[in-house]
């Protein structure tokens, strides 16, 4: 069976992540954490909600008058997803090279060496 695309937009990825914090949550909810600060339309808001819900992301029921959605995904499936694609478009499928990007373009402290060397020394095993 072929994996679920669950690529989203990086408005997309808020929204869900709205959800993924509350567990469940109303369109006006998730417009006042997400689309107010970013001055986005309720509408906008909902329209996003209703593609996340009809790739299968999210799913909705109507409480009250009001739809209330729930993701579907877990946020480590998106980004599993999301970083694989990354790997393969960006580093042509080698991992270690953005393992390496990461390494030599990010000012690493001494704790975050250690956290690095950490997992892959238990990946090692």
């Amino acid at each position: 069976m072929p994996k679920k695309d669950v690529h989203v937009s990086d408005i997309q990825l808020l929204l869900m992540r709205a959800l993924w914090d509350a567990g469940r949550a109303t369109t006006a909810a998730v417009h006042e954490q997400v689309g107010k600060p970013r001055q986005l339309a309720y509408t906008t808001v909902a329209t996003l909600l209703t593609r996340l819900e009809k790739r299968g992301l999210v799913k909705s029921v109507k409480e009250q008058g009001e739809r209330v959605f729930r993701p579907l995904v877990t946020e480590n499936e998106v980004t599993r997803s999301m970083v694989s694609s990354l790997v393969d478009t960006l580093f042509r499928g080698d991992p270690s090279a953005l393992v390496s990007h990461l390494v030599n373009e990010k000012d690493l402290d001494r704790e975050d060496i250690a956290a690095v060397r950490k997992l892959l020394a238990k990946r090692g095993k």
